[in-house]
């Protein structure tokens, strides 16, 4: 990759690109969250020389050519939300954000496809879709700030992945800018394509590493005409005895996720671990399946509990928002991966925990600050990786873990990816590929690319 030194930024360039009032030229002129948002996704020290908001693609694709011209680093990002997720980004120039592009393209209701600009806010695609009586299959962290193209740059969903599949599941099509300032496409806006190159998937959760997202298609699907979660919880066996019958069974939940008995605690279910449910579809099935989930608990000998309406939608948003506390000197937050049958294992380990039954998948929080600390104090002195033990028992279970959201003092010292698999030559070739003077978040993703 190109080691030509950036030139200083000509504020003046870009403000003639985008108009002065969506150039912020002055650090001190940039908004005290927007500023925490940002230190918290680069390498403390140089700060950024300006935050520009293009309007248009057209000019996002000229603020990017401008860029690559005189070798200035670039930090895209859309509201920020995700801007704490993966590695510090090294000497940022210019952070470019796609907030004011945020047009609604195309809706196609009869084809259940949506086209949208990248900076549109999730929950303003979803209140567009809600009069159609459709939805995205989406839930991702932080839904009322998180823009469209961070969700697909990050790889963030939830629970839903149970039903509907990951990001890259749903997407369809995909517009970008490329490093050197060209418009790329890739997909189309129809479910049944298959012409092209699949860049959807290798875009999806690269974190800005590879090119810029303007514009996306999603599937969408109808709105359920009911919904239903139940709630068991009790001994670890037991738990872990139901979500193997779940797995193996005809139900059919949208979300199902395993809890760590802190995280059931602090919801107010009860005690000890838990199995959260959810069932979307006709009345008739929604009680059906939610009633056969809670038979299974009582013969398990489990707690149980069925939600609806307004105390289901109370419950899954204080889900959301416990398990996505923002990181602090006391909290961190690790993305985790194991085999679904070494789920309950892996909970029984952890304080503040949630992993989805089916995909491995899930979220960890380490948030005892005495801990917090000594793991950071290893590392400044040079103790290795104070995460290892955690890792070494998921890489057991064929798994991984990264740390998702961490102070910068221990970002600073830690591979927060931690990955160990062979791919990395390859990634690095798809870099230089695609971005051969690394001005795009460089060192953000796995392997420092």
């Amino acid at each position: 990759m190109s080691n030509d030194k950036p030139q200083g930024v000509c504020v003046s360039d870009l403000a003639s690109i985008v108009g002065e009032k969506n150039a912020v030229c002055l650090w001190e002129n940039i908004e005290l969250g927007q500023q925490k948002r940002i230190q918290q996704a680069i390498v403390a020290g140089k700060l950024p020389s300006c935050l520009v908001y293009p309007r248009t693609q057209e000019q996002l694709a000229a603020v990017i050519a401008t860029a690559h011209t005189n070798n200035w680093r670039v930090l895209p990002c859309g509201s920020g939300s995700k801007l704490s997720w993966g590695g510090l980004v090294k000497g940022v120039d210019v952070v470019v954000s796609t907030e004011r592009i945020n047009q609604l393209i195309e809706h196609a209701v009869g084809d259940l496809t949506v086209t949208v600009e990248a900076g549109m806010k999730f929950s303003d695609l979803q209140a567009l879709l809600a009069n159609s009586r459709q939805f995205l299959a989406l839930d991702p962290t932080a839904p009322e700030s998180a823009t469209i193209g961070g969700i697909v740059a990050t790889g963030d969903t939830g629970s839903l992945r149970q039903r509907y599949g990951s990001v890259r599941d749903q997407l369809l099509g995909i517009t970008f800018i490329r490093a050197d300032g060209q418009v790329a496409k890739a997909g189309g806006r129809v479910v049944k394509n298959v012409a092209g190159y699949d860049l959807m998937k290798l875009f999806t959760g690269s974190y800005g590493t590879l090119g810029f997202i303007s514009q996306l298609t999603f599937r969408v699907y109808p709105l359920p005409e009911a919904s239903g979660t139940v709630v068991l919880n009790g001994k670890a066996e037991a738990v872990s005895q139901a979500a193997d019958i779940l797995r193996g069974s005809a139900l059919t939940p949208v979300q199902a996720d395993l809890l760590s008995t802190k995280l059931v605690s602090s919801l107010g279910l009860g005690q000890g671990l838990g199995l959260i449910a959810r069932f979307q579809s006709i009345s008739e099935s929604v009680k059906e399946q939610s009633n056969r989930v809670l038979e299974l608990g009582q013969k398990l000998g489990l707690n149980g509990a069925i939600f609806a309406d307004g105390d289901e939608a109370n419950l899954w948003q204080r889900l959301q928002e416990r398990i996505h506390t923002t990181a602090t000197e006391s909290v961190i937050t690790c993305k985790i991966g194991v085999l679904p049958t070494a789920a309950v294992e892996i909970l029984t380990q952890v304080e503040l925990g949630l992993i989805h039954i089916s995909s491995g998948l899930g979220l960890l929080q380490l948030e005892d600050k005495k801990q917090v600390l000594k793991m950071r104090d290893e590392l400044r002195s040079g103790g290795g990786d104070a995460y290892g033990g955690l890792r070494v028992r998921t890489q057991a279970n064929r798994g991984f873990l990264t740390i998702l959201e961490a102070p910068v003092a221990v970002k600073e010292q830690i591979d927060v990816w931690g990955y160990t698999g062979n791919a990395l030559p390859l990634m690095r070739r798809i870099k230089e590929q695609f971005d051969s003077k690394n001005i795009l978040s460089p060192g953000r993703f796995v392997g420092g690319i």
